[in-house]
């Protein structure tokens, strides 16, 4: 599977997600591979002020170089870095996007509101799929909050309100603490009315649950559960009533930041911006009449993985680069190929290689290596017909390819060497001196080269297109063909028996007219 990375620069944290995404409908299956998160409070002098100041700009710095260590050690295909709430709102924006950008290796781009409820939605889909129900979605983070109407699966609409848990404590509960009612009487009268542009057009609906994301939304479902920051992976999913965030609010609201701090659930941190963060999930809750809350894990980073994944970021390194393929051209025709056919097999194979990489789970760059074997496989056919994939895999082995690694070159050779006839085993002594990963990436894409060798045999390229769809323990190959006639002899038992045996899925072939 394509790794990415995500970075979400948010007005009171900033948190990283590599993962692994692979291609899944309605939405990518995300696979966690490393994370990070840090307290910045950029939003706070953003809204005293209006500028970032000095001191946020050089912390979030120093996190930003942090991560980029920690995403750089994986095989990133793709990155996205974002900027939310405090830095849209920021006077000097653009001097801190540029030292972001330094710190982190790659460019920040600022979010809009509605961009960041995209994300969050399609994060909460990836990690909790409701492919079928209509959802509500409440993001509180520090400096805004995503209100998301979810119906089967998709964003139907998204407001995006200043109502960020830091950006209500800086402007409404710092004076005193604990807050006076009036205090929380003014900051509920804002609430309310910022809310009123979003909470007409979500009353009356019927939501299958309503999903609380972000730290503030872990916080309330913890504390209202008694749940333990230790435990707090365990909380993902788990419901707080309206009454029991009523009564969390109130008993918070009471205390001072030290009484806070020890409520079970809430981190020191958080506890000096739960109150706010509070309140505007039971204000949703209130004014949509609304039973209570689940709390998603998921966030901005998820949807940042997921959408990569949806828009095949990276998937250009699955092919064979413009020098590369005039390298594997020019040595195919050398040696008689016809790379009319060579080419439908590239084409053929670089797609299976996409639609089954949930279950090979090989990086991109093998494709690349598939492909060329695509172009290589029947130049043996030069020195004899009989076995010529020993000798296509000795010409592979010991041809000047260049733009390719030895040990790609190698991998190719091997490829071609076993597109057809026996499968490898460790009596092979080529086979055998592969590292343990590399045996593992060759026999994964054995029976896709011989799948695609086999849909041309003929070299009348009678098959149009291949589309592939995994189903249960099933591969399903749907062939377009503009012939009626035995499509290229091509026995499906032949390839399907190395393929059960290797993928341990059964291959089925449906062919139809173009």
């Amino acid at each position: 599977m394509p790794q990415y990375a995500a970075v979400d620069i948010g007005s009171n944290s900033v948190r990283l997600l590599v993962a692994d995404a692979a291609q899944a409908q309605p939405v990518p299956r995300i696979v966690r591979l490393a994370e990070d998160r840090q307290v910045t409070r950029l939003g706070q002098s953003v809204f005293e002020t209006g500028a970032i100041s000095a001191k946020a700009i050089e912390g979030t710095c120093q996190v930003l170089e942090r991560m980029r260590g920690i995403w750089q050690r994986y095989d990133v295909v793709g990155l996205r870095v974002v900027a939310t709430s405090a830095t849209r709102d920021a006077s000097n924006q653009a001097e801190f996007l540029e030292r972001a950008a330094a710190a982190i290796g790659a460019n920040v781009e600022t979010i809009s509101g509605q961009e960041e409820a995209r994300l969050v939605q399609l994060g909460v889909q990836a990690v909790w799929p409701h492919p079928q129900q209509r959802i509500l979605i409440v993001d509180v983070g520090g400096g805004s909050a995503e209100l998301i109407l979810s119906d089967h699966g998709r964003m139907v609409a998204g407001y995006s309100r200043p109502l960020g848990a830091v950006r209500l404590q800086t402007t409404f509960l710092q004076e005193t603490d604990p807050p006076t009612p009036q205090q929380l009487r003014r900051m509920r009268d804002f609430i309310d009315q910022k809310l009123s542009v979003a909470l007409p057009r979500l009353s009356g609906r019927e939501f299958a649950r309503v999903i609380g994301t972000s730290a503030s939304a872990a916080a309330v479902v913890c504390a209202a559960n008694r749940v333990t920051r230790a435990k707090r992976d365990a909380a993902d999913r788990l419901k707080a009533s309206r009454a029991q965030i009523r009564r969390l609010f109130q008993d918070l609201a009471a205390k001072d930041l030290d009484a806070r701090r020890k409520v079970i659930g809430i981190g020191p941190r958080r506890a000096e911006i739960v109150v706010p963060g509070a309140a505007v999930f039971l204000a949703v809750l209130e004014s949509l009449n609304l039973p209570a809350m689940y709390y998603s894990s998921a966030g901005v980073r998820d949807g940042i993985i997921a959408d990569l994944s949806q828009r095949r970021v990276g998937r250009e390194f699955s092919s064979l680069a413009k020098d590369q393929r005039a390298v594997v051209e020019t040595t195919a025709k050398r040696y008689g190929v016809d790379v009319r056919h060579a080419r439908k097999l590239a084409e053929f194979s670089n797609g299976l290689f996409t639609s089954l990489e949930p279950l090979h789970r090989l990086p991109p760059f093998f494709g690349k290596l598939l492909e060329a074997a695509c172009y290589l496989c029947d130049i043996g056919h030069f020195v004899s017909d009989t076995s010529h994939h020993k000798h296509s895999h000795y010409i592979v082995s010991n041809s000047d390819l260049a733009s390719f690694t030895d040990t790609e070159r190698n991998l190719i050779a091997l490829l071609c060497r076993y597109h057809r006839k026996a499968l490898p085993t460790l009596r092979h002594t080529d086979f055998q001196l592969l590292p343990i990963e590399a045996r593992r990436a060759l026999l994964l894409l054995i029976p896709i080269l011989r799948m695609v060798d086999g849909l041309d045999r003929s070299r009348s390229q009678r098959v149009e297109s291949v589309g592939c769809e995994l189903t249960g323990d099933s591969v399903v190959l749907t062939l377009r063909s503009g012939s009626e006639t035995n499509l290229e002899q091509w026995s499906v038992e032949q390839v399907a028996a190395p393929f059960r045996q290797i993928y341990e899925r059964n291959l089925r072939v449906v062919v139809e007219k173009a």
